[in-house]
Order: C-alpha cells, then structure tokens, then sequence
C-alpha cells in the first residue's frame, strides 16, 4: 500500500461522510459548509491525479464562487432551518427504498459488466502535460466550442431572469 492510496482512502471516507452529512442536516448553512468540505476534498483528488490547475478552479469556483452565492441566498431568504412538517408521511420510505435498490442495481452493474467483461478501463500513466491550462483551454475552445457557448448564453439568461424577478415594481 502505497501512501498515495491510504491519504485516497482517507479522502474518499471524509468525501462520502460529508456528502451523507450535507444530505442529512437539518440546517441549510450546514449543509452548504458540509458541501464545501466535499468540494475541498475533491480538489485533493486532483492534486492526486497530478492536475494542480483543476484543483485550483475546483476550489476557486466552486468552494469560493458558488458557495458564497449558496450562502448569500440562503441569508437572504431565511431558510436557514429547513421545515419540520412532513405532508406525505410514505415519500421518506418510498425514497429510501429506492435508493437502496439504485444502489444494489448500480454494484450490479458495476460488478458485472467491468469487472468480470472487463469494460472498465485501466489504470495507466498520465502524460506530463495532462489537465494543463493550455491542453484544457485548447480542447475547450477547439472541440467543445459550442457547448460552451451555450452555457454561457444559458449564464446570461439565468442572470437576467434573476435581476427581472428581483426588480421592484414601480408603476
């Protein structure tokens, strides 16, 4: 065992507890710092893989961008406790039930089709330029230029639908 694989083992335990917890606080700002730390570990992660650049984006966007957009609308609209009132008393069974069934059909699945057929890919060395910014900014603008594209229509549509929600009436 190599130290790499015990410091992923430690990250993954600490990723999926995280997760577990954001889903299962009853407080929205906890659940928004529970999310954080996911998002920290993840970058972890990519400086395993051996990309510091999108370790550093993980990071800038989403645990500083997006989680203090998170936590502003959160203030903003006083839900920092979620309701208490349950209305439909068979959804939280019915859910868990299905969950747990997503997850025997997802090991399923997994176990079947990559490890015994071999479909999952293996493991192998990364070039030395791998996840670079010059390599993702090529690939980006190159073969995903339209993607991209729309995704930033998409940005500026949502920020001006947020703006005309927003708007005070003046008549």
């Amino acid at each position: 065992m190599t130290s790499d694989f015990i410091l992923f083992i430690l990250l993954a335990v600490v990723a999926i507890a995280s997760a577990f917890s954001m889903l299962l606080s009853r407080n929205a700002v906890y659940s928004a710092l529970f999310l954080v730390i996911n998002f920290a570990t993840i970058a972890v992660f990519f400086l395993l893989l051996g990309s510091p650049f999108l370790a550093m984006a993980q990071v800038t966007v989403y645990a500083g961008a997006i989680m203090v957009l998170f936590l502003f609308v959160i203030m903003l609209l006083g839900a920092e406790q979620l309701r208490q009132d349950e209305n439909l008393p068979w959804q939280r069974p019915v859910a868990i039930l299905l969950g747990v069934v997503l997850l025997v059909e997802t090991g399923y699945i997994i176990y079947s089709l990559g490890f015994q057929q071999g479909i999952l890919p293996r493991f192998g060395t990364l070039s030395s330029g791998y996840a670079s910014p010059t390599d993702i900014g090529l690939l980006l603008f190159n073969e995903y230029l339209l993607p991209f594209e729309i995704t930033s229509v998409l940005l500026l549509v949502a920020m001006i639908g947020a703006i005309v929600l927003t708007k005070d009436q003046k008549s």
